[in-house]
């Protein structure tokens, strides 16, 4: 890690870049191979399967059969674990449901608005260096909660053409059953599209590497709704004197380990914490089985030694990180100061691998600062916002003079004469 100690506040923004791997041409080649996804539907996605995924495939749809198989064959307690973060994920997005509220703005004109789910969405799964699963019930319970007619989940299949076990078992927990072994550009093209058999979609969601961001960001461009350029984790801890070395040094490589372009921050208020955390990092690291992953990971990533808990929280608040975990004595105070952030994590017993799990928020966060103006997937997420109003004879005659004027003044007679006539 990079450290640095009386960081000016005009170095914040360059210090805390993000990694960006070299990828030659990326969008050059995320292009052409939507363009060919686009001619050339189920064809061209078998032959982007076999070049990055090694996988040869003539049918994607994982069927009933091998469903069955994960739900009968995965380990007991992985699906008791996959079970109660079921039920944490749905009570929290339970209490988002919104009720209709009916308004009577002035007397004879009542609005309201009304949640609608988006009839058809694709959820992409990442499933390459890790099979998130756990992606599956964040994107999936909300869906489902929202009333989404169509619900279609890609997912890249092992070399052998198998989708993991927990994949398959947490997709029919929720009920979705159209589950397709694609994965990379190619998935989503797929789902933007259309092929032969995989359904286009209205809206994508999901994270995955810069590949899949690029190729996200690009159909956003054609006119198909993404959730957010979701990119690489990342987290920033702020860390005192009261937190332990070791679960902080657990955090960060929690982030660390899930992939080479992932950046962790570590902010603490004294030279003190940041040896002991540094030390730590190093014991536990030699102990992974992604040591390699976290270590370049790591390599891209920041220390800063903070004056105080303002500047701390400047510099938090300038990176506007996916996770900010507070690891202080004050946590709930310094939360009152967040603004920009997609999670917080309070004190020293709330790790960010319960919220990527189980604690019930949803773990599709905005990444690359996009925490700046855009909160996680919620169950607003998969729903439109469709207002109505309703106006009786006598609310319109009390509404018309408004309308009138104010449609004269914009000089839209029509406007005006669409009311007048009425009366």
């Amino acid at each position: 890690m990079k450290i640095y100690k009386k960081l000016p506040t005009s170095l914040q923004s360059v210090v805390l870049k993000r990694p960006i791997l070299e990828t030659k041409n990326l969008t050059e080649s995320v292009s052409k191979i939507l363009a060919d996804i686009q001619v050339h539907g189920d064809t061209a996605v078998q032959k982007y399967a076999a070049q990055f995924d090694k996988s040869h495939l003539s049918h994607f749809e994982a069927t009933d059969v091998e469903i069955k198989k994960a739900v009968t064959g995965l380990d007991s307690a992985l699906k008791s674990a996959i079970n109660v973060a079921y039920q944490n994920i749905m009570r929290f997005h339970q209490t988002q449901q919104a009720k209709i509220e009916y308004v009577e703005t002035m007397q004879g004109v009542i609005c309201y608005r009304k949640s609608v789910g988006i009839e058809r969405v694709g959820l992409y799964i990442p499933g390459g260096t890790a099979p998130l699963f756990s992606t599956v019930l964040m994107l999936g319970i909300p869906a489902v909660m929202a009333g989404c007619k169509q619900i279609v989940l890609c997912t890249p299949p092992s070399a052998d053409g198998t989708i993991h076990p927990a994949i398959l078992y947490a997709a029919q927990l929720i009920g979705i059953t159209q589950i397709f072994k694609i994965g990379g550009v190619q998935a989503i093209g797929a789902m933007a599209y259309g092929t032969q058999t995989v359904p286009k979609v209205f809206k994508i969601f999901g994270p995955g590497n810069q590949y899949v961001t690029c190729a996200k960001q690009f159909v956003a461009n054609q006119g198909v709704a993404i959730d957010m350029p979701a990119g690489p984790s990342e987290v920033l801890v702020i860390a005192d004197d009261t937190a332990h070395p070791d679960f902080v040094a657990a955090d960060l490589l929690s982030q660390a380990e899930h992939g080479m372009d992932s950046q962790v921050v570590l902010v603490t208020l004294s030279d003190d914490c940041l040896q002991k955390v540094l030390q730590s990092i190093d014991n536990q690291l030699d102990k992974l089985p992604r040591k390699a992953i976290a270590k370049k990971a790591l390599e891209n990533s920041v220390a800063i030694v903070a004056a105080n808990y303002a500047e701390a929280m400047d510099i938090s608040n300038e990176y506007a990180p996916e996770h900010l975990i507070l690891a202080t004595q004050n946590a709930s105070l310094l939360a009152e100061q967040v603004v920009n952030a997609g999670s917080v994590f309070l004190g020293h017993y709330s790790p960010e691998s319960v919220g990527d799990y189980a604690s019930g928020t949803n773990h599709t966060l905005p990444t690359n600062g996009f925490a700046r103006v855009a909160g996680g997937v919620s169950l607003d997420s998969f729903v439109k916002k469709i207002t109505f109003q309703e106006l009786t004879y006598n609310g319109l005659k009390n509404i018309a003079p408004t309308v009138i004027c104010m449609a004269e003044a914009e000089q839209l007679q029509a406007h005006a004469e669409a009311v007048r006539i009425r009366l």
